[in-house]
C-alpha cells in the first residue's frame, strides 16, 4: 500500500482526540481511572503495580517513537500516557497506602522526573550515533522493553482480580479507551510509510490484555447475577418467611391470651421477673414464668402500698398521743 501520510496523521489524531468516544484514547485514557480513584476515595482492587509499570514502560516508548521518528499524535500519546499513569500512581499512594499529600506528591514528582531524565539521556545518546546497526539495535530494545513492561504490569492486576474473585477498583471506561486507542493506533501504522512491526505488536498486545480484564468482569457480574436468581427461585419455592407471631399452643386466642409462640424474654435479675444471684447477668425466661411474674410482681405492688399506707396511720397516730400527752 502506498503512503498516505494524512491517513497516517489523521488517524494518529483520532488515537489522541476521539470525540466519538467521549475522551481522549490513550493520551488521556488514565482520566477516568484518575476520576474513579478521586471519587471513591479509594484505590482497592487497583494494582499499583499495573499504572507504575505502564509508566516507566512509557519512558522506553517516548524515546522509541522520538528516535524512530514516529508522526507528531503517536509521539505526544506516549508522553501524556506516562504522565497520566505516573498521577494515578500517585493516587494509589495517597489513597491506598495511606501517605500524607506531601510524601504522595514529592513521590509522584520525584519519579516523573527521573523518568524524563533516563527519556532524554536515551535519545541524546542514541540519535547522533553514526553506527546505523548499533543504533537498530538499541531502538529495537527500546521497542521490546515497552512492550514486555506493557504485558508485565498487567500480571500483579490480574491477581488482584484473582484474590478479590471480582474485578473491582479499576475503570473500565479506563480499559474501553485503551483499546480503542490501540485500534486506531494500529490503524495508523498501517498507513505508515513502513510498517513498525514492534509498534504493532505492543499496541496489539494492549488490545488483547486489556480485553481479558473485561472479559472477567464480565463474567463475575453474569455468575453473580446467577446466583441472585437461584437464591430468587429457591425462596419463592421455599417457604415463605412469615412476619406474623402465630397463637401459643393451646391458647384460646381471647384478648387476655398473649399472641406469642417460642418467645423468650431477656431481662435483668434485678428485675421482678427474674431471680438469679447474679445482679447484671441476663437471663433467658419462659412465656409462663414472665405471666406469674407479672401477677406477682402486680401483687406485690399492692401489699407494699397497703404496708405503706399502714406505717403512715401509725405515725400519724403516735404524732396524736405525744400531742394529748403535753
Amino acid at each position: 500500500m502506498p503512503p498516505n501520510k494524512a491517513a497516517e496523521n489523521v488517524l494518529g489524531t483520532i488515537a489522541f482526540f476521539s470525540v466519538d468516544t467521549g475522551t481522549v484514547c490513550w493520551a488521556a485514557q488514565c482520566l477516568p481511572q484518575i476520576w474513579k480513584s478521586w471519587r471513591e476515595k479509594s484505590t482497592k482492587g487497583f494494582s499499583q503495580w499495573l499504572i507504575l509499570l505502564w509508566g516507566i514502560a512509557s519512558v522506553f516508548l517516548g524515546a522509541y517513537a522520538l528516535i524512530q521518528g514516529l508522526n507528531i499524535p503517536l509521539t505526544l500519546q506516549a508522553h501524556l500516557f506516562g504522565f497520566l499513569c505516573l498521577v494515578s500512581w500517585g493516587q494509589c499512594q495517597y489513597y491506598g497506602m495511606n501517605r500524607t499529600k506531601l510524601v504522595s506528591a514529592l513521590m509522584t514528582l520525584g519519579v516523573m522526573l527521573l523518568c524524563a531524565s533516563v527519556e532524554l539521556t536515551l535519545v541524546l545518546t542514541i540519535r547522533p550515533m553514526q553506527n546505523h546497526r548499533s543504533k537498530e539495535i538499541a531502538t529495537s530494545f527500546f521497542g521490546i522493553a515497552s512492550c514486555v513492561l506493557i504485558s508485565v504490569a498487567l500480571i500483579p492486576q490480574y491477581y488482584e482480580i484473582y484474590k478479590l474473585k471480582a474485578v473491582v477498583g479499576i475503570s473500565l471506561l479506563f480499559l474501553a479507551v485503551d483499546i480503542t486507542g490501540g485500534v486506531f493506533n494500529d490503524l495508523s501504522l498501517v498507513f505508515a510509510e513502513r510498517f513498525d512491526v514492534l509498534a504493532a505488536v505492543s499496541y496489539s498486545l494492549v488490545i488483547v490484555l486489556d480485553s481479558v480484564i473485561i472479559v472477567c468482569a464480565a463474567a463475575f457480574k453474569f455468575s453473580a447475577w446467577r446466583r441472585r436468581r437461584r437464591r430468587g427461585g429457591s425462596s419463592i419455592h421455599g417457604a415463605a418467611p412469615s412476619d406474623e407471631i402465630p397463637q401459643l399452643d393451646g391458647g384460646s386466642g381471647g384478648d387476655d391470651e398473649v399472641p406469642l409462640q417460642h418467645l423468650t424474654i431477656l431481662s435483668r435479675t434485678g428485675s421482678m421477673l427474674s431471680r438469679t444471684p447474679s445482679r447484671y447477668s441476663w437471663i433467658v425466661t419462659d412465656v409462663d414464668d414472665v405471666r406469674s411474674a407479672r401477677a406477682g410482681c402486680a401483687q406485690g405492688l399492692e401489699e407494699g402500698e397497703k404496708s405503706l399506707k399502714g406505717n403512715h396511720h401509725e405515725e400519724v397516730a403516735e404524732v396524736g398521743v405525744k400531742g394529748e400527752r403535753v
